[in-house]
């Protein structure tokens, strides 16, 4: 068996690679936000109008991602993720001279393609490169989407502010965009190896299946319906953090900010996106040593939580604050964990593709955005909206137990029991690099 590559091409030369891809594209969904009031009071849009361009977005980012994780497993992670990085960056430039909703329609499918041949690839790639390590692997590399944008809100909130929301479109657009192109030349397929798990808290198959194949299986249904439900309130939150500071009062609040007197909601989103990046290696961390499920059950319910104290303390600017950094804290951790249980239990050779496929429940939550500004309108608050997030977590939360645990547990005990066992103590071989 030959060493596993190294340098540039080792394994955690790679997974930085790939965190860097992430964090310029992190922008596309976590700092949209800040354009949705600017575009409204110049463009006369409705916000509901507006959000359709983001579910559009989300949507095409993750419903593709299946046919792309097919890409990838074709040509390599190199030409994939090149093409992302042009799209993405073309996108925010045609963001820049919209002046119609088609156009801007048209651009939030452009950055969901481009997006989702980077977020696809570099998890996928995660998955491949660690399977010793999944949790912390995938944790690590879907960081880099939390948190990317909380290396550039500041600049771009400030930027929307000077020099008008077009101008920061076409001047991040770009540079995000050259910075994955760059980066995509550096990509090597990964170097897979045969491996078996000996952990106690995370069983894992001992058979790799195929996108068809894992389909027919209902444990993975039952995983798609938790991922919808905890993605919708988190998605809610993501698109909406800006109106809902608006309509509380407190978007333009000055706050303290190590050292600088900020908008609070500008701090809010430099908060919430440390919070959504940290929480991913973290809670990949903890899976894990102590299990995915446990770890879903907690964060799923501590999603639900921060919901209600948005609806019932959000008025006040250090409760919203907290509230809204622990709905992102918990939201997040479902990109570290649905990719190392998806993992888990189906294999690693069609990793990228089965991982693509699961992740498409994104796209499905992604169809409540703009239901949950319609909801609003209709009620008059947000008080309706938090609690529909709410009790989608809170059941997420039940069902990781109650429900998902022992089917896996089932589905892998029966799975494995029909594959040829090999040595327990067979390790991979990452030497080189490691």
């Amino acid at each position: 068996m030959q060493p596993a590559p190294g340098g540039i091409h080792g394994r955690w030369a790679q997974l930085v690679i790939g965190i860097v891809c992430m964090a310029m594209v992190a922008n596309l969904q976590y700092g949209w936000t800040l354009f949705v009031n600017p575009m409204a009071d110049t463009m006369h849009w409705t916000k509901a109008a507006i959000q359709v361009s983001f579910a559009a977005f989300v949507l095409t980012e993750t419903w593709l991602v299946p046919l792309e994780g097919w890409l990838v497993d074709k040509f390599g992670p190199r030409p994939v993720v090149l093409v992302g990085g042009i799209l993405a960056g073309l996108a925010w430039v045609i963001d820049s001279m919209a002046t119609s909703l088609p156009v801007l329609y048209a651009a939030g499918v452009i950055a969901g393609i481009g997006a989702g041949c980077v977020y696809g690839t570099c998890v996928g790639n995660a998955l491949k490169w660690f399977p010793d390590r999944r949790g912390l692997a995938a944790g690590l590399t879907a960081a880099g989407f939390g948190a990317g944008a909380a290396l550039t809100v500041i600049p771009i909130a400030n930027m929307v502010k000077t020099a008008g929301y077009q101008h920061a479109f076409l001047t991040f657009g770009l540079i995000q965009g050259i910075v994955v192109v760059i980066m995509s030349l550096f990509l090597i397929r990964p170097v897979t190896r045969a491996f078996v798990s000996t952990s106690k808290v995370n069983i894992q198959s001992k058979r790799s299946y195929t996108p068809s194949q894992m389909l027919r299986t209902p444990v993975f249904w039952v995983m798609y319906m938790l991922f919808v439900l905890v993605a919708a309130g988190g998605l809610m939150a993501t698109a909406q953090i800006a109106p809902i500071a608006k309509d509380y009062g407190l978007a333009k609040l000055p706050m303290h900010y190590f050292g600088a007197v900020l908008p609070l909601l500008t701090v809010t989103l430099s908060i919430d996106s440390l919070c959504n990046g940290f929480t991913r290696p973290l809670t990949g961390w903890i899976s894990d040593k102590i299990g995915r499920e446990n770890t879903m059950f907690m964060m799923f319910a501590g999603q639900g939580l921060a919901m209600i104290g948005l609806m019932s303390v959000g008025t006040n600017p250090y409760a919203f604050i907290f509230c809204a950094a622990l709905v992102f804290l918990c939201y997040g951790e479902i990109f570290s964990i649905f990719p190392a249980i998806c993992g888990d239990t189906f294999g690693s050779k069609s990793a990228t593709a089965n991982n693509g496929t699961l992740y498409t429940a994104k796209g499905t939550a992604s169809l409540l955005v703009p239901l949950a500004s319609i909801l609003k309108t209709a009620t008059g608050s947000w008080h309706a909206v938090f609690v529909c997030a709410c009790v989608f977590a809170l059941i997420a939360a039940v069902a990781s137990k109650l429900v998902l645990s022992p089917m896996r547990k089932r589905f892998l005990t029966e799975s494995n029991a029909e594959t040829l066992i090999v040595p327990i103590n067979q390790k991979p071989n990452f030497a080189a690099d490691s």
